[in-house]
């Protein structure tokens, strides 16, 4: 989980660390570990085997659950089965995930087109009675409740928007007035947004989280995944600078999926879930709250 436009971390990943877990985990033909572009949220790299292989390893200083690392494996798996590709998982541990590598995205309108059509296919094929998952996972470092509930409204009103008023970050950063806006948009939500059925998303669907297979098609990593609104994952693509090729996506995939013409009207209202996490996690927040100010505006009453 990060932000396109946020700038690379201050301090180089330990990865010293990574090579030592990785050792400890039975993989001691791990020779040396490379930087690798990621997240904010974990230290990533890229092991070196002694027979020329590599692989992609994340780890967290200090993870912030037992299950973090199972639950991203349990949905890479899931996004998988659906017929998205994904890395293979190599090995579990409460405090490493390790997973093959894949290869850089191509910057070419080719390329997003078969993402428009494998994202199409997963939120299309995959339609379910409830929103939430089985279990709670992990968006970065801090848990996404994925309580089963029969309203989509209410879903993302309880577990994806006012569930972060409650992180120590967010209440810094939003004063009364915008904690108030926000109770009064997840209020108006039916008004606001149209009915749709849950389905399964990746979650966390950024251009960082899109990589490409051997053969040069999309390839999605890092999820948060759950059965809620297909637009959780149009929004982050849609709100987080993606790259000029990639505009072909979007028609694309609203065609493919017979979205109506205001969608794009939407895009802020749904990303504000992102926004919240991202205040909640990382300081700076990238502009996150501001962000979610100006979104949550209209939405203030007057006294």
């Amino acid at each position: 989980m990060t932000d396109p436009d946020a700038p690379a971390a201050a301090a180089a990943p330990d990865l010293s660390l990574l090579l030592d877990r990785l050792h400890a985990a039975g993989l001691r033909d791990v020779v040396a570990v490379d930087p690798a572009p990621g997240g904010q949220a974990a230290t990533a790299g890229l092991a070196r085997r002694s027979n020329g292989g590599s692989l992609f390893v994340k780890t967290f200083a200090e993870p912030p659950s037992d299950d973090a690392f199972a639950a991203e494996a349990e949905g890479l798996a899931a996004l998988r089965d659906a017929g998205a590709a994904t890395p293979e998982v190599v090995v579990t541990h409460p405090d490493l995930l390790v997973l093959t590598t894949l290869a850089p995205r191509p910057a070419t309108e080719a390329f997003w087109e078969r993402l428009a059509h494998t994202l199409a296919h997963l939120h299309t094929s995959t339609r379910h009675a409830r929103f939430g998952w089985h279990q709670d996972n992990w968006l970065g470092r801090r848990r996404q409740v994925n309580t089963w509930t029969d309203d989509g409204f209410e879903f993302f009103a309880q577990h994806r928007l006012l569930r972060w008023l409650d992180e120590p970050k967010v209440r810094a950063a939003l004063d009364a007035a915008d904690r108030a806006a926000l109770e009064h948009l997840c209020e108006r939500l039916p008004e606001l947004l149209p009915e749709r059925p849950a389905c399964l998303v990746h979650g966390d669907l950024w251009a960082g989280n899109v990589l490409a297979t051997p053969d040069g098609g999309p390839a999605l990593i890092d999820p948060a995944v759950s059965y809620t609104w297909a637009e959780i994952d149009l929004a982050h693509l849609w709100t987080t600078a993606p790259p000029p090729e990639a505009h072909a996506f979007f028609d694309l995939y609203a065609d493919l999926t017979g979205l109506d013409a205001g969608w794009r009207d939407r895009m802020p209202i749904v990303q504000l879930r992102q926004h919240l996490a991202v205040i909640a996690q990382f300081e700076p927040d990238w502009g996150a709250a501001e962000t979610t100010r100006t979104t949550l505006a209209p939405f203030r009453r007057r006294r």
